[in-house]
């Protein structure tokens, strides 16, 4: 059986044992699901933790080494410019597609329930409270935020917001190694390629835990929320998740056949292993591994170009979550009964995108910044409580359609440089 099977036979059960015990085994009346539930928490954490304990040292080694590769052959500007290109191109297409579905299928509209209960809601008053925080600070604070002041402080809190600057470093500093390290086989650089490859290694033993650790984590999901979970507002759910099909089969597609002149069905067919754990963990960067793996690997892509595109697209990219954020706003305008103007909903579309480019890329990163987006248009952000019981389902969607974004964008850069960029960049053939 192949590795995307074991891991799609895993979510499966996983979705299936869950539901079975949802409702022929409640926790209050069989105690021994508690245990059951615990053991399952072990073993989800012990695999997830293997893959986001070798993301740091991934994430600046691979980017370094991208940096450097492309910054000594002086083609990194033009990698640069077609995935920065690529990359807007993608999330405008997706903010239109979410704007305009909404607009269509008008999944607000009549849709009821309790304001004043809604406000009081735990996951309401934590987004709120992280609004105000990000509210107080000035303009000029966020550009200087990008900028680390102790790399080594940011890569310990890269999972609480310093991913970024933690990027940033690497590519100020991979440029620096291009311009100053003259010999391929200077020590640091293979300190960095060490650091890299053996980062690979701990993923593919994290790899033979795989199935039974996305079986953990679907069964406790799908345990403590039932299948009820989707019938209020089951209907938004569904526009969300039509705007990501549109999104990877037709976007993704036609990109895929025009711009890269390949076969899309083959090409998503190499990154189905990809696919499920995207899905599986909703992390575009505890998924970053796997990406690199098949990037290099399956769909034979120049390494250095993978390592630079992927490493940055972990963050820098999301697509669906620039898509799912356009949905969110026009939606709940919709619940409240507020019409947007085209110039609101253009906003809404500008500001979607960028703050697509800006979300972590960990499980619920994108909820802080929607609410400023709500909040920015006049849409009361405590509306965002309606979609709290599904986003931990939709963030699983959307991290998909951004990992595919991100191995979709790193096949069109690497179809549309030169030879003489592929060859300056040392091009790896895997």
């Amino acid at each position: 059986m192949k590795q995307y099977q074991k891991l799609l036979l895993g979510f499966v059960l996983g979705v299936v044992i869950g539901l079975i015990g949802y409702y022929s085994f409640p926790e209050k009346a069989f105690p021994f699901m508690t245990t059951v539930t615990g053991f399952l928490t072990l073993v989800g954490a012990v695999f997830l933790r293997l893959i986001f304990m070798v993301v740091v040292p991934l994430l600046v080694s691979a980017l370094m080494l991208g940096v450097y590769e492309l910054g000594k052959g002086r083609s990194l500007g033009n990698v640069a410019k077609k995935s920065l290109a690529f990359t807007l191109l993608l999330s405008f297409m997706a903010v239109i597609i979410a704007v305009g579905l909404t607009n269509i299928l008008q999944p607000g509209v009549g849709v009821t329930f309790d304001k004043e209960a809604l406000a009081k809601n735990q996951g309401v008053l934590t987004i709120s409270k992280n609004v105000e925080a990000a509210k107080n600070k000035p303009w000029y604070q966020y550009f200087i935020d990008l900028i680390p002041q102790n790399p080594v402080d940011s890569a310990a809190r890269a999972f609480g917001g310093e991913i970024i600057a933690l990027m940033m470093f690497s590519l100020i500093f991979g440029y620096a190694l291009s311009m100053t390290v003259k010999d391929e086989e200077h020590p640091f650089i293979k300190v960095l390629d060490t650091i890299f490859n053996a980062s690979l290694k701990i993923i593919e033993w994290a790899m033979m835990l795989a199935p039974f650790g996305i079986f953990a984590i679907v069964f406790n999901t799908t345990y403590r929320m039932g299948a009820g979970f989707l019938q209020n507002v089951a209907y938004f759910a569904g526009v969300v998740v039509l705007g990501l099909l549109i999104q990877q089969f037709v976007v993704y597609g036609l990109c895929l056949k025009i711009f890269a002149r390949t076969n899309p069905w083959q090409f998503f067919k190499g990154c189905q292993e990809v696919y499920v754990y995207a899905f599986s963990t909703a992390s575009s960067n505890a998924t970053l591994p796997i990406a690199l793996e098949c990037a290099e690997k399956t769909l034979k892509l120049p390494g250095k170009i993978a390592r630079f595109v992927l490493t940055c697209g972990a963050s820098a990219n999301q697509n669906g979550t620039a898509l799912f954020e356009g949905v969110v706003v026009l939606f709940l305008a919709q619940v409240y009964g507020i019409s947007l103007s085209f110039e609101n909903q253009l906003v809404v579309v500008l500001m979607s995108v960028l703050a697509g480019v800006g979300t972590a890329g960990v499980p619920g990163g994108s909820l802080p910044l929607i609410a400023i987006l709500c909040v920015s248009v006049g849409v009361p952000a405590e509306g965002m409580g309606l979609i709290l019981g599904v986003d931990r389902f939709l963030d699983m969607c959307r991290t998909t359609l951004n990992v595919s974004g991100d191995l979709v964008i790193t096949k069109l850069v690497s179809a549309n440089v030169t030879e003489e960029d592929v060859k300056a960049a040392g091009n790896i053939e895997c």
